[in-house]
Order: C-alpha cells, then sequence, then structure tokens
C-alpha cells in the first residue's frame, strides 16, 4: 500500500523548468566587462587605421554580418586583424558600445551615419532605432534633409513623416526654390495627401503649374499622370473654367484632353484636404421616425442639423473616429440582446449617408451569453479596429477583445482581460493612447499591448472616480470624471501618475445628467445636459472648456436648439468635416446659429 501511496506521489511530481532571470540580466553585463577589461579577446577590427580589440563569439551572436564572416571560409575568419570598409571610426566605436552592452545613444547629429553603419552591419535593432528617431524628429529645418537620406535608403517610415510635414506646410513649400526641384514622383506624392494644408484645391493647380513652368520643356510631358491626383471633384464650375482657359492647357491639346477625361471619368469620393475641413462635434437625437445628428463648431456659434430615417442609424451602441477621419457606428436591432447582430456603419462623407461598413460581424466570430448585460466599446489602434465586450457583474469581470482583420475579413481573438473583483463595472471605459489600448474602470486600470498582445496592470487612481462615465484621450493623457461631474482626474500614461483637477463650481446647483468629455482643437471640453428646479423642470445644455494654466473650467457662453441632445460611448465624437459635403447632399437639413 505504502508503494502505491509512492508511486502516486511520484508520478504526480512532474518535471519543472527554472529561468534565472538575474542570470539572462547580468550576462550582457559581464560580457561589457571582459571588454573593458580586455580579457579574451580574439579578434581586431580596423576602421579608419585604428584597431578595436572584440570576441568573435560576442560579434556573430550580435550580427548576422560577423556571424557570416567568422563562420565560413572567408578569408577574415581566419585573420588575426579584420579591415571594415564603408565604416567611420567613431561611429563604430558607439556601435561597439551597443553590442556590448544593448544601450544605444542617438542624437541628430549621429543618427544618419549610424543608420548607414546598422545597415551595413545587419543591426536590425539599431536600425529600427534610428528610423524611429528620425521619424519623431522630422521638423520644418530638418524635413528636406531627412528625406533625401530616407530616399536613398528606402526608409519609408521616414519618408511619410516628411512627406506629412510637407503637406502640412504645402503652400510654405510650394513657394520655396526646393519645391521646384522635386522629382516627379514626390511631387504627386505630397499632392495626393489628404492632409494637405489648403484652403481650396485651386492652390494644389497653381503649385503644380509652377513646378512644371519651372522646367517647362523636360516636364510637361509629366502632367499628364500628375493631373489625376488634383481634386477636381473639389472645384467650383468658375475654377474649372479658369483652369481649362490658362495658357498651359489651352496652348496644349492633349492636356485639356487628359482634364477633361479626369473630371468625366471622376473620383467623387476623392476626400478634401485637411485645410478644407473643420473639427466639429457630433451629437444625437433621436425620435420614433427619424434620428439627429448635430453637427457643431460651439466656438463659432455653428450648429447644423442632419436628419436621417431610423431604420438607417438604428440604436447605436458605440462610435469611433478613427485617424484617417472614418466614422464608425457600432449598432444592434434590438436593444439589450447578445445574440442579436451586431452591425458597423461607417459615415460616407461626400453623401452624407450612413453605409454599411463592408466589414464581417463580430457577431459570427464572439458568442455572448444572452442573459448577461455586457459594455460594448469599438476603439481604433494604429489603424486597427478593436471590439471589446466587458461582462458586468457586482463582484468581478471579464473583458472579451477581438480585432479586425481586414485582408481575411474576420475579427480575430484578442488575449483575455480578468477585471478583479474590486472592479465594480458599472461603466467601463476603453480608450486608445500612444499606440495601447487602455480599459478602465473606478478602481483599475488596465493597458493592453497590440505589439505582442499583452495586458498589463497600471497604477489605478489614488481617488478613484466614482463609476468613470466619461473619458477622453488627449496626446499622452487619459482625462475621466463621473456621472455628475463632481470629480474629474487626468492620467499620464508615459509617467503611470493621476492628477487631480479642478472641481466645476456649478453655479445655480444643477442637476447633471449623462455629461460628455470630447476634445476640439487640441483642448479638453465637456458637454453638460443639465437641469435645475428639481423633477427636471428646466432644461439645458451648458458647454465648458478647461483652461490648464489656470486649472479652471470655462462656461463658452453657447446653447443649442431646443432638443435631448446626447451620445453613445464614453465622449462625444469629434470629426474633420467638409461643409460643403454636409450641406450639398442632405435636404433635412437645419442650420441654427445660437448664443446664449
Amino acid at each position: 500500500m505504502a508503494a502505491a501511496s509512492q508511486e502516486t506521489h511520484a508520478s504526480a511530481v512532474r518535471p519543472r523548468s527554472y529561468q534565472d532571470e538575474s542570470y539572462l540580466h547580468g550576462f550582457l553585463g559581464t560580457v561589457g566587462d571582459l571588454q573593458k577589461d580586455g580579457v579574451l579577446q580574439d579578434v581586431f577590427l580596423e576602421v579608419e587605421g585604428r584597431r578595436f580589440p572584440c570576441h568573435r563569439l560576442v560579434l556573430s551572436a550580435a550580427s548576422p554580418y560577423f556571424r557570416a564572416m567568422f563562420t565560413s571560409d572567408m578569408a577574415e575568419s581566419r585573420q588575426k586583424t579584420v579591415v571594415l570598409q564603408g565604416l567611420a571610426e567613431d561611429m563604430f566605436g558607439e556601435i561597439l558600445s551597443y553590442i556590448y552592452s544593448g544601450t544605444l545613444h542617438v542624437s541628430m547629429d549621429t543618427v544618419q551615419p549610424l543608420y548607414q553603419a546598422a545597415d551595413l552591419l545587419q543591426l536590425d535593432y539599431m536600425r529600427d532605432t534610428c528610423s524611429s528617431y528620425m521619424a519623431m524628429n522630422v521638423e520644418r529645418s530638418t524635413c528636406v534633409d531627412l528625406y533625401k537620406f530616407a530616399d536613398v535608403f528606402s526608409v519609408d517610415i521616414v519618408m511619410k513623416s516628411c512627406l506629412k510635414w510637407k503637406a502640412r506646410l504645402f503652400t510654405e513649400v510650394a513657394s520655396s526654390e526646393e519645391f521646384c526641384s522635386l522629382g516627379v514622383n514626390e511631387l504627386t506624392e505630397i499632392i495626393s495627401h489628404d492632409e494637405l494644408d489648403v484652403k481650396e484645391e485651386t492652390t494644389v493647380w497653381e503649385a503644380v503649374v509652377r513646378w512644371v513652368q519651372h522646367s517647362r520643356k523636360d516636364r510637361l510631358r509629366h502632367l499628364p499622370s500628375i493631373l489625376p491626383h488634383i481634386r477636381f471633384n473639389l472645384l467650383t464650375s468658375d475654377n474649372m473654367a479658369a483652369i481649362l482657359g490658362h495658357p498651359l492647357v489651352r496652348e496644349n491639346h492633349g492636356i485639356s484632353e487628359v482634364i477633361r477625361h479626369v473630371v468625366q471619368k471622376g473620383k467623387p469620393n476623392l476626400k478634401p484636404r485637411l485645410g478644407m475641413t473643420k473639427e466639429m462635434v457630433l451629437l444625437y437625437h433621436r425620435n420614433l421616425t427619424s434620428n439627429e445628428l448635430l453637427f457643431m463648431t460651439p466656438r463659432e456659434g455653428k450648429y447644423i442639423s442632419c436628419s436621417y430615417k431610423a431604420e438607417v442609424l438604428p440604436h447605436i451602441t458605440d462610435v469611433t473616429v478613427t485617424s484617417d477621419n472614418n466614422i464608425y457606428i457600432l449598432s444592434r436591432n434590438r436593444e439589450s440582446n447578445y445574440s442579436s447582430q451586431l452591425s458597423l456603419l461607417m459615415y460616407n462623407h461626400v453623401g452624407n449617408v450612413w453605409e454599411h461598413a463592408g466589414m464581417s460581424s463580430v457577431s459570427r466570430w464572439l458568442r455572448l451569453d444572452n442573459d448577461l448585460e455586457y459594455d460594448e466599446h469599438l476603439v481604433e489602434v494604429d489603424g486597427i479596429l478593436y471590439y471589446l465586450a466587458a461582462e458586468v457583474m457586482e463582484h468581478s469581470g471579464s473583458v472579451w477583445m477581438r480585432k479586425y482583420n481586414r485582408h481575411t475579413d474576420q475579427w480575430q481573438e484578442c488575449s483575455h482581460l480578468q477585471v478583479g473583483a474590486s472592479s465594480y463595472m458599472d461603466y467601463s471605459e476603453a480608450l486608445a493612447c500612444s499606440s495601447h489600448l487602455y480599459f478602465l474602470t473606478c478602481s483599475e486600470v488596465h493597458c493592453y499591448d497590440p505589439s505582442n498582445d499583452h495586458w498589463c496592470n497600471r497604477t489605478p487612481s489614488p481617488e478613484p472616480v466614482l463609476d468613470i462615465y466619461t473619458a477622453v484621450t488627449m496626446g499622452t493623457e487619459i482625462f475621466c470624471t463621473d456621472i455628475h461631474f463632481t470629480q474629474t482626474m487626468v492620467y499620464d500614461t508615459d509617467s503611470d501618475y493621476w492628477q487631480k483637477l479642478s472641481s466645476w463650481s456649478n453655479p445655480g446647483n444643477r442637476d447633471i445628467c449623462v455629461p460628455s468629455l470630447f476634445v476640439l482643437e487640441n483642448q479638453l471640453h465637456i458637454w453638460l445636459p443639465c437641469y435645475s428646479g428639481g423633477e427636471h423642470v428646466n432644461e439645458e445644455y451648458l458647454l465648458y472648456v478647461y483652461d490648464r494654466s489656470a486649472d479652471a473650467w470655462r462656461d463658452l457662453k453657447a446653447s443649442l436648439p431646443d432638443k435631448e441632445y446626447y451620445w453613445y460611448g464614453c465622449q462625444c465624437p469629434v470629426a474633420r468635416i467638409y461643409e460643403p459635403y454636409l450641406k450639398g447632399a442632405q435636404k433635412h437639413i437645419t442650420s441654427y446659429a445660437c448664443q446664449r
């Protein structure tokens, strides 16, 4: 019997693997000490006449370039001193420092030669780090130089960042000598950019004419390939007549035919440029027969209301505005029935209509318990849409998440999140910030890293906001407040630090109902439906903006049409709207100019 017991015990004890974290972290430090002390070095690398003593093993482990050199039949594998060409002495010293320590020092003075060296020696981390550093530091003074470098080495992330800068500064760039020296490919890339900061498309046409006239004989032949990148659909009939009458067009029959062909062929869905659009806040009003969206710019006192049929814009679960200015609405056909079909609608700016987004329903890939209640969220992180379903329970909760794969038209499962028992989830919020996704409850903060499909815990608020009701991201910070706007907090995602903001003074002792935070023109705002007189007798809407320098909320003195406006989700959506599309494509539209 004892033998049987011992046998059972032995079979229950399974072998395990252990990992010594201190050994892993200390190993590189030990290798670095060997290099500093000049111990066990077995090869010299000579760069511009200077000899660097090194270890073949360490170099081979760090770089495929050196691995091939020292493990093949190349002559260098047998030489005591190896001469390296195409490298600068000071840069190679920095590279060796990185290989032996894992630490890389980068500045604008060294980033380009470091990238070149890393590219030659196949040091991927160093090359990627230099690329990211250049992309983050593109500005007016560095844009031209960085673009030329990135073009030679095909560093896409830097080229895109430079083009974005040139787009934002297009009017200035188009009048510079540098603009006339652009190649045809770079020119077409710039004028194809959605973020061109121009008020009228005629500015783009005039810039192209200037570029052609600079070297007319050589460049006129490129004009037919350039013209399709001008958004003729955004031009008035008078502007089109002026272009067709321009000497450059009038004197070249082939060019005028190309323009007429481009116009007739038409690309009506080409987006307006950034400079033509205006940031507007969207609010929602629903009745039995129709739904109404209010597009507003409160500082200008401008409010444009558009009506849509109730069946076109059904019950809204959540909304998100993506980085490329697409507006998505997540909706269900039947309220509080989680077995019903989830739909994704996308706003068509040109027609001012809501259309099916052309994505498979997440309902096909996610099965929720119809007897439970969920908070549902739609969030975009770096161009990818995420759907979250948070199970609402009193003592604990779970969050299921899917991300949309455009290539396969499927919603792929992501890492599951278990919310602690201390986190009562009457309200939960999900937001994107700094390429991460954050899930907040009244007592917990969780951060999701898409690059490795991993959730981690962050510091909760030291003074938890009771039932976080509305939250919004601005820069690297997340602002949130409760349903009565009694306590507002800001969380810095970089430093993992919370700070309490000044409270609202609440003039007239109003009762607040469903407030919504939003960021407009890079300033924090809050939309406050409120009542005074008790029993919801006097209803009014207030708009406040947060003055950070004074830590105070300022009344914008703006009022709205007398309807019950609100929004689903944790914030009022803000999108860039092209007013001619808004006004020209919708019959049921009303413009207001209200001031209180």
